[in-house]
């Protein structure tokens, strides 16, 4: 009769590591009295990590995933934000408009931003395709929902972040695609 219920128990044991690995689950043990110890499962917060590239700016030691314009990590709130009204990088005409978070706290994405300068290069992976831009301009204008920028005939990158000088404005970042 023993040797059954060991048999029964090293099965189940069995079924139950094939259904962890198999499901990336992982066991909780509780120890009911010096004989019988039962294991419960619990399932783990396996996240897909569903980024569809990063943005790089050595100068700054900043380098950040993206996400995709309609993904809920896509907030500022939680990371490097692609602004609605953007156009993809792959097209002639693009213009990406990327925002982040400025000042203190590891939400603080842009703390450095007002560092960069003319000619500092900004590196954007973007759905396995990497874009060189340097930067042409910055300013800073009134924060009031919109940013003002003139659209040129080379591909632009936009970076945005609050103003570190003044809480009603933001700081706008001006870059255009280096040529190879």
């Amino acid at each position: 009769m023993k040797n059954i219920i060991k048999i029964i128990v090293i099965i189940i044991l069995f079924c139950i590591s094939c259904y962890i690995i198999y499901n990336n689950e992982k066991l909780e043990t509780y120890k009911v009295d010096n004989n019988l110890t039962i294991k419960t499962i619990l399932k783990q917060q396996v996240e897909k990590d569903d980024n569809i590239g990063s943005i790089k700016i050595d100068k700054i030691n900043l380098e950040n995933k993206l996400y995709d314009i309609d993904s809920n990590k896509n907030n500022v709130d939680l990371n490097v934000t692609i602004l609605k009204g953007s156009i993809e990088p792959a097209n002639n005409n693009s213009i990406m408009f990327i925002a982040a978070h400025s000042g203190y706290g590891d939400k603080a994405y842009f703390k450095n931003l007002d560092k960069l300068e003319k000619d500092d290069e900004v590196i954007l992976e973007y759905k396995s395709m990497k874009y060189k831009y340097i930067v042409i301009d910055k300013w800073e204008e009134k924060k009031d929902g919109d940013i003002e920028v003139n659209k040129t005939k080379e591909k632009q990158l936009i970076l945005t972040t609050c103003s570190t000088k003044d809480k009603n404005k933001q700081l706008v970042i001006n870059c255009i695609e280096k040529e190879s």
